[in-house]
């Protein structure tokens, strides 16, 4: 560890690079692709597809199926793939539930890394290769080990996917500066995330509890506060196929979208109170009052929500990790 990054990220503990870089020639990675999927039949197939055409060869594709009903389950059965590894999980845990399980499955598998995404997640071909790299490169410059790694997210028309845009650091240039094509990250989204064993096996796994959204955000953190940033390995591109090119805004919740605002709010509110404090959850609070009314949110709507920031106050999950029995398949 360099004195420099000790000092400008005061009160982590990086790690000090050991041995030689996982993805070189002579000392390949193995690396599980964990892919979670639930009634999106229509587009898991091209993920497969691109996850199985990787530059680095996966050596295990993990599918955790949400108990999903649109003949996923049929479709993943009939698939002659050796690397495949299927988890079809008896009911839906959401998002957050199946990266737990699957993350869980690449390190009890003996993966070196897992590498995480949606399932409308299109890498490109030497996406995860780039990640491997960039990864390495920005450990020696920085002089710590980086303990995670994500990629330029593009919507399906090539522009910025305004949904997994990754938070940077005051100083984000640092490694860029130093030679390599990465930008630090105190944050990012579950759409290509490559993170190493040794920070899995430390720091636990995502919180199954959240169900759906502020889990890729908590776990990044949770990483960032422990270790240092991670990086965005800018060469590393993959597209994500969502129905619409949009962040969140509270300014258009409805009844037919409240339910995920509601676990968004409570997970969020929930990490602010104990992570960073009660000024910070009233912040939270103030900004979703603001923005519901600004946005003409419907009163019963609001109450749900304001139901919510209020269950956070009780909702605290705690990280588990991949030794637990539950785990075991």
């Amino acid at each position: 560890m360099t004195e420099s990054e000790s000092e400008f990220h005061p009160g982590t503990h990086p790690v000090p690079i050991v041995g030689a870089a996982l993805s070189a020639d002579s000392d390949r990675a193995r690396v599980a692709a964990v892919i979670v999927t639930f009634n999106r039949l229509a587009k898991l197939p091209q993920t497969l597809a691109t996850v199985g055409a990787q530059t680095h060869e996966c050596d295990w594709i993990v599918v955790v199926n949400n108990a999903s009903t649109d003949g996923t389950k049929e479709y993943l059965d009939g698939l002659d793939d050796p690397r495949l590894v299927v988890l079809h999980l008896d009911e839906n845990l959401g998002g957050a539930g199946g990266f737990e399980h699957g993350m869980a499955h690449g390190v009890n598998l003996g993966a070196d890394f897992v590498w995480i995404m949606d399932d409308d997640c299109y890498p490109d071909p030497d996406a995860l290769a780039t990640l491997l790299e960039q990864r390495d490169a920005s450990s020696r410059a920085l002089g710590r080990e980086v303990p995670f790694a994500c990629s330029m997210v593009k919507y399906i028309d090539g522009s910025l996917c305004e949904m997994n845009n990754p938070i940077t650091t005051w100083d984000w240039p640092r490694a860029y500066l130093a030679g390599v094509k990465s930008l630090l990250v105190v944050e990012c989204t579950f759409v290509s995330v490559l993170v190493p064993r040794w920070a899995i096996e430390e720091q636990g796994l995502p919180l199954g509890e959240y169900f759906i959204w502020f889990d890729d955000k908590e776990y990044t953190k949770r990483l960032t506060h422990a270790y240092g940033p991670g990086i965005i390995a800018l060469d590393s591109e993959v597209v994500h196929d969502m129905g619409v090119n949009a962040g969140v805004n509270y300014r258009f919740i409805d009844e037919s979208n409240v339910w995920k605002f509601e676990k968004g709010a409570r997970n969020q509110a929930s990490y602010r109170l104990r992570r960073e404090g009660r000024v910070s959850y009233l912040m939270y609070y103030r900004r979703l009052f603001l923005e519901m009314r600004e946005g003409g949110v419907a009163k019963p709507v609001r109450k749900r929500m304001f139901r919510a920031l209020k269950a956070a106050r009780s909702f605290d999950p705690q990280p588990r990790f991949p030794n637990d029995p539950r785990y075991r398949r």
